[in-house]
């Protein structure tokens, strides 16, 4: 099975222990499944996690080890056709990177947004 986990679900994964992101993250380590990225994800959450707000719940440390293991051991994708279908257009490369991936679930915590469109292709995007 092939999944994206967006940002917002990998920031909670090292904010939160034992939650749904947290377990999903451990899942797609433990190789349940594989995670679809890009550098566009990659270089989004390393400006998250140096936010004044989340720098101070996330170590260092744990910021680097999730973008190193992003780059070790998720697929990659890199060239991103262009999309402009969610209402939130910093969405839409998730959408780009599922179309491009071939992605079963984009798991988000999105409601509003991204969640909204419930599909995209053959993703599927499940409300939490």
């Amino acid at each position: 099975m092939r999944l994206i986990l967006d940002t917002n679900i990998l920031i909670a994964a090292l904010i939160t222990r034992g939650t749904p992101p947290d377990q999903l993250y451990k899942a797609w380590r433990d190789g349940q499944f594989t995670l679809i990225t890009s550098e566009l994800q990659i270089e989004e959450i390393r400006r998250v996690t140096r936010r004044d707000g989340i720098r101070f719940r996330i170590h260092p440390a744990e910021a680097g080890r999730l973008v190193n293991d992003l780059r070790r051991l998720a697929a990659t994708i890199e060239n991103l056709p262009t999309i402009d279908i969610s209402p939130d257009p910093y969405d839409n490369f998730l959408l780009a990177m599922a179309q491009a991936g071939q992605v079963d679930v984009l798991v988000s915590g999105d409601k509003r947004d991204l969640l909204a469109l419930s599909r995209h292709q053959r993703t599927h995007m499940p409300a939490a």
